[in-house]
C-alpha cells in the first residue's frame, strides 16, 4: 500500500460483473490480504431489493457501518503493511447513495458519512470491470444468492450509469478499465494471465484491457 510497504488494489465494478470472484484469485496470486464485502451480512439488502424506496437509506447505513468497521479494523491490525486486495472502494460508497437516496435522505447519509468514514490511503491500482446490463443479469442469476433475485434491469443500469460517471473522473489512483464482458477471469487460464499481467505492470496513469470477443 502507499506509503505502507505493500501493495493496495481494488478491484470495482457493478454488481454481477465478477469483482469478488477476480479479488480472490488476485489476493492468491499476489500472496495478499483480502478484504471483501460482505453483503450477506447486511440485513436489509433482501429487503431493498424487493422494496428499494423503503429500505434504500438503512441498507446504504448498515454497508457503511460495515466498511468503515472493515477499515478501522486493518488499521488497527496494521495489516496495511504487506499487499492487500479488495472488492470495494469506500470512494464509490457515495455512488450507491446517490442512485438509490431521495434528496432528504443522502443528505442525512452525507451526515453519517462525513462523521463515520475514515480516510484509508489511496490504492495504488484500481481495476475496473465492465459489462453490459444483460451480462451482469444473466451473471447474478447463474450465482444464484437469494437475496439477489429481486434485482431490476433499470437498477443496473441506472448503478452501470453511475460507475462510469464515477471513473470517468477517477484520478486518485492509477486505473485499468476492463471490458469483463468477453472474458472469463475465473476459469480462463489465458484470460486471467492476460489479466495479471497488465496488474504487474500498472503503476500510474489509466489504461484500458480490452480483449477481443471470444470465438474471434
Amino acid at each position: 500500500m502507499s506509503g505502507a510497504g505493500g501493495r493496495y488494489i481494488v478491484v470495482e465494478g457493478p454488481i454481477g460483473v465478477g469483482k469478488t470472484s477476480l479479488a480472490r484469485r488476485l489476493a492468491a496470486s499476489l500472496g495478499a490480504e483480502l478484504l471483501l464485502e460482505a453483503a450477506e451480512e447486511n440485513p436489509f439488502l433482501e429487503r431493498f431489493y424487493r422494496d428499494p424506496r423503503g429500505a434504500a437509506l438503512p441498507t446504504q447505513l448498515a454497508f457503511l457501518i460495515q466498511r468503515v468497521q472493515q477499515l478501522e479494523a486493518l488499521r488497527q491490525g496494521d495489516l496495511f503493511r504487506g499487499d492487500l486486495v479488495a472488492d470495494y472502494l469506500l470512494a464509490k460508497d457515495r455512488l450507491f447513495a446517490e442512485v438509490t437516496l431521495d434528496a432528504d435522505e443522502l443528505r442525512l447519509y452525507e451526515a453519517f458519512h462525513r462523521r463515520l468514514a475514515p480516510n484509508p490511503p489511496p490504492p495504488d491500482l484500481v481495476i475496473y470491470l465492465q459489462a453490459p446490463v444483460g451480462v451482469l443479469l444473466a451473471r447474478i442469476a447463474r450465482r444464484g444468492r437469494p437475496w439477489e433475485r429481486g434485482i431490476e434491469a433499470g437498477y443496473l443500469e441506472r448503478l452501470a450509469e453511475a460507475y462510469t460517471r464515477f471513473f470517468h473522473h477517477y484520478d486518485e489512483a492509477p486505473l485499468l478499465i476492463v471490458n469483463a464482458a468477453e472474458i472469463d477471469l475465473v476459469d480462463s487460464e489465458a484470460d486471467y494471465e492476460a489479466l495479471l499481467r497488465h496488474v504487474r505492470a500498472t503503476r500510474h496513469g489509466r489504461h484500458y484491457l480490452n480483449p477481443a470477443p471470444m470465438g474471434l
